[in-house]
């Protein structure tokens, strides 16, 4: 499988965060890739420039756009 486009993790995140507590992000990423079934090739996929896993990059996109339509409150429940 490839790894799947920004838009195709936002609502799986927004279901990830649906309980409203404060998530680490290395989890949320574990249990993104767990829940595509992301292969070890998928999930050691780095972007061209080579400084970032391509399914981390894609999630955090995921989350940028959901807070530009307004739910601001995802800042607070993903943290490092």
């Amino acid at each position: 499988m490839a790894v799947p486009k920004y838009h195709e993790f936002m609502k799986p995140l927004l279901e990830r965060l649906a309980d409203g507590r404060e998530h680490k992000l290395r989890d949320l990423y574990a249990a993104l890739a767990n829940d595509f079934r992301l292969t070890d090739a998928d999930r050691a996929e780095y972007l061209p420039s080579g400084r970032q896993l391509l399914y981390h990059n894609r999630i955090g996109w995921a989350k940028t756009y959901l807070v530009k339509a307004g739910l601001n409150q995802l800042n607070g429940m993903m943290n490092s």
